[in-house]
């Protein structure tokens, strides 16, 4: 199939070592391109969004403005596709525009102007321009909801199903998944369901640390004092999240949350430097932390159980994506947490010593 493509995509994939498709990507490549309604659910870290990228990028026509329309349920997750699709939209000729909440609407209706032909952003911003007659949903062909089961589950759902009935009778809906979590009435009349979400990422191992809840601070500041330790740490709730954040940085930890009320341009100054290895540990909640792809993401750590199973596929996903090794770590003070977290994944027991991890 990789033959077929152009021959500047071919020139790119060979750069980047791109040898083979993933399932998913071979999977969804056809009936994308035929311009059916899908339904594509496979674990994170699979290659979603190529999977559909590249060949919605086939479909479009160059400076033929407004035609491909991509949803994301937060702003980094926008953010993330937006630089993917540049990579592969420009050698093509076709140019992306990011319309994010929080940034400056004037700016982004100055780039409306220029006729780009594919549109992505957070639903919330994307509706303000329709109602504004900037963005003009009859040229639109597709629609692409990416992390479609966090979409259905907020509120920007109702922001999702208004856009819709803008767009024309004949468009093509792509939903994207990671999870079967999809309340399947939502779907378009006659949409194609792909679900692939049985594959294992073997690359990810699976532990827990049994202590006691008052020495997770602890643990965390140990972690955080391991060179060249990189680990995104999941609360499920928010206090814990401040309360851990404030004790870390006290105790001079190289420790940031990322929460929610901090604006998009802070958001992104904290993730470069923690992709940069300039800090040890993030904080995050799902809410914020379900768009982040860190490339080579080695730990993530639940500072408690999650709350579910796709709590915890989503928070494990991060790390071994592509192929690469990853480690995920539930911290547990009881038996009871232990086998609920049995099942969500087959778990062994580690124990930190000396800044090393070893089978307890």
């Amino acid at each position: 199939m990789l033959s077929n493509f152009p021959k500047v995509w071919q020139d790119q994939l060979t750069e980047l070592q791109f040898h083979q498709l993933t399932p998913i990507q071979e999977a969804v490549f056809t009936p994308i391109k035929d311009g059916q309604h899908l339904l594509a659910v496979s674990p994170t870290g699979t290659g979603k969004t190529l999977a559909y990228l590249l060949p919605s990028l086939l479909r479009l026509s160059p400076k033929k403005s407004q035609q491909l329309l991509i949803l994301a349920p937060n702003s980094e997750l926008a953010g993330q596709i937006f630089e993917v699709t540049k990579t592969w939209a420009e050698p093509l000729g076709l140019t992306a525009q990011l319309f994010l909440s929080g940034s400056s609407q004037k700016r982004q209706i100055e780039r409306l102007k220029k006729g780009p032909e594919i549109l992505i952003g957070t639903a919330g911003r994307i509706f303000e321009l329709i109602k504004l007659k900037k963005i003009k949903m009859m040229s639109i062909n597709t629609i692409i909801l990416d992390e479609f089961d966090d979409l259905l589950q907020d509120s920007q759902y109702q922001f999702v199903k208004k856009i819709i009935t803008y767009a024309p009778r004949d468009h093509q809906m792509i939903y994207v998944s990671a999870t079967q979590a999809i309340e399947k009435t939502a779907l378009a009349k006659g949409t194609v369901i792909i679900d692939l979400s049985h594959q294992q990422l073997d690359t990810i191992s699976h532990h827990y640390m049994m202590l006691d809840k008052r020495d997770r601070l602890d643990i965390l500041r140990k972690f955080a004092n391991i060179p060249d330790c990189r680990g995104l740490v999941f609360f499920n709730s928010l206090s814990d999240l401040g309360a851990c954040e404030e004790r870390l940085t006290y105790l001079g930890s190289s420790a940031v949350s990322l929460a929610s009320d901090v604006n998009v341009k802070f958001r992104k100054v904290i993730l470069d430097k923690f992709k940069q290895h300039d800090i040890a540990l993030l904080l995050a909640t799902d809410l914020v932390a379900r768009g982040i792809d860190i490339e080579g993401l080695e730990l993530v750590i639940n500072y408690e159980v999650p709350r579910d199973k796709e709590a915890y596929t989503h928070r494990a996903g991060r790390t071994g994506r592509m192929g690469k090794e990853g480690l995920v770590i539930t911290l547990i003070s009881h038996q009871e947490e232990l086998k609920q977290l049995k099942k969500f994944a087959s778990v062994s027991e580690l124990i930190l010593k000396d800044q090393k991890l070893y089978k307890a």
